[in-house]
């Protein structure tokens, strides 16, 4: 930097002038000399962002958050729960940022009623439904268990407050089995509750997130039957920029972030389309 300088003014004379004419006219002149001098870059500074999350999507977006901040330096503080009832904590004031729903509607409807920022909402992910259990065998490559029986507990999300729910009635009802089945519901609240009955063996089976059970690739154990995604409207998930953060840099680059290569690859490996 001082090689820089000497070349650039021959004399102390003529920078000095430069100087008092700069500092003059634009007072931050000399901070900003003082720092070039120092060899201190100037930078934006980092932000935190406040994320409400679709419980379906907690591992990836776990994942993404930490390459996230390591890439831009920005901290995605992230809250995992059911759609719906973000959706209302969100329309009583909760401070979120950024929603990723576990469908699409939720979004449209809060840009609709003035919640979200109009024309932000895109897909950043296409889930499955899956039947699962975590004894190895129980589960055939068709669903077929759900006819034999041979089990008490079917454990099943809320279909007002999750997505995944909503899912697996459509799924049943065109099977046929709703009605044969539904004594043998334990419902869960959201998708992370229903994984834990069935993981803790609450419930010998039950209908749950693909990426709750799949990683890199692969099922992590027990058995599964993916639902065919003609069984159930498309899970069609939606991230949206919420009003209260219109103005956080963090937010908008969170939302860019998801569409990135990085982003994208971590999603496909828990099992979703795009």
């Amino acid at each position: 930097m001082s090689l820089y300088f000497a070349i650039l003014f021959k004399n102390s004379e003529n920078f000095v002038a430069l100087f008092r004419k700069l500092t003059r006219y634009f007072p931050l002149a000399s901070q900003l000399f003082s720092l070039a001098l120092c060899g201190v870059t100037l930078t934006a500074s980092a932000a935190d962002v406040s994320v409400a999350v679709a419980a379906n999507f907690t591992a990836p977006m776990q994942k993404i958050a930490k390459i996230f901040e390591a890439d831009t330096g920005h901290k995605a503080m992230l809250a995992f729960g059911a759609t719906g009832a973000f959706y209302a904590q969100i329309k009583n004031g909760a401070p979120f940022q950024v929603l990723l729903a576990a469908d699409k509607e939720t979004a449209e409807r809060l840009e609709k009623e003035g919640f979200g920022m109009a024309g932000t909402h895109f897909t950043y992910a296409i889930g499955k439904l899956v039947l699962w259990s975590k004894q190895p065998g129980l589960v055939d490559d068709k669903g077929d268990v759900l006819r034999q029986g041979g089990f008490d507990k079917l454990a099943v999300a809320n279909p007002k407050l999750a997505p995944y729910g909503a899912a697996t009635m459509e799924t049943l009802t065109k099977l046929g089995l709703l009605a044969q089945l539904k004594p043998k519901f334990v419902e869960g609240s959201n998708i992370v509750q229903t994984h834990q009955f069935v993981a803790s063996e609450n419930a010998a089976l039950g209908f749950v997130a693909l990426s709750q059970v799949y990683a890199d690739g692969r099922l992590t154990q027990g058995s599964a039957w993916i639902v065919p995604a003609s069984f159930h409207a498309p899970i069609q998930q939606d991230a949206v920029l919420l009003k209260t953060g219109k103005d956080n840099a963090a937010a908008s680059a969170l939302l860019s972030y998801l569409k990135s290569e990085k982003a994208q690859a971590i999603i496909r490996a828990y099992g979703y389309d795009l």
